[in-house]
């Protein structure tokens, strides 16, 4: 049985639309194999006492990429921390750069895939604001134990006798203190109206009037004597 004109046709027709689905097909798959600049993820971590960088691949078709670390300093590239291969894959290749970074430094990382990535990974890694290697804790110091009462100064025997305070020597001016008893309210009103002082010169007066008064008399009596003769 021969096939027709028409049915030839039909038939090529047919594996050609067939042809244009698969390679449409793989086209997608190809490019959704590509390698992308997405699937690389970078972060800054401790490992033990220092830090470091890590640059993840998760490029699935693992495509070999070259990724390169810088630091920057106000949007410039101060120094190249390393380069170094990575393949990809689904699960994620991981590459780790030595860097013992400060907190809040920034870091640019460049990726190469020949044919598929040439650019950085955005937005830029800043570090975080803790150090890893803390600052060393001073001991504390041994504490010194307090000194108990019995241990700072011993308690004074019941038995002393206080000593007795000098006293400030006197002056050779004031007449020494006497020790009798000072004179009652009425002795000193005495004092005050010069009785004291003066009980020599009124007996001397009165004894004067004594004698006196004694001759007046003796001479008045003798006088009379002689009249009466």
């Amino acid at each position: 049985m021969s096939i027709s004109r028409r049915n030839a046709r039909r038939s090529v027709r047919a594996l050609g639309v067939a042809a244009a689905s698969a390679a449409l097909a793989l086209g997608v798959a190809g490019s959704a194999l590509a390698c992308d600049i997405s699937e690389f993820t970078a972060a800054a971590v401790c490992d033990g006492n220092k830090g470091v960088i890590t640059v993840t691949d998760k490029d699935a078709a693992g495509i070999p990429a070259t990724v390169s670390v810088y630091l920057e300093n106000n949007g410039a590239d101060e120094r190249l921390v390393g380069t170094q291969e990575v393949k990809g894959s689904a699960k994620g290749t991981t590459i780790t750069f030595a860097e013992d970074w400060k907190p809040n430094a920034e870091y640019r990382i460049h990726v190469v895939a020949k044919g598929y990535v040439d650019e950085d990974i955005k937005p830029n890694l800043v570090t975080p604001s803790t150090p890893c290697k803390k600052g060393d804790t001073p001991a504390p110091s041994p504490s010194t134990p307090s000194a108990t009462p019995s241990e700072s100064a011993p308690a004074p025997s019941e038995s002393a006798t206080p000593t007795p305070t000098p006293s400030a020597p006197q002056d050779a001016s004031e007449p020494p203190a006497s020790n009798a008893p000072s004179p009652a309210a009425g002795d000193s009103n005495l004092a005050e109206t010069g009785a004291n002082s003066n009980t020599g010169l009124i007996a001397g007066v009165a004894a004067a009037l004594v004698v006196v008064g004694g001759g007046a008399v003796f001479f008045g009596m003798r006088r009379r004597g002689s009249n009466g003769r």
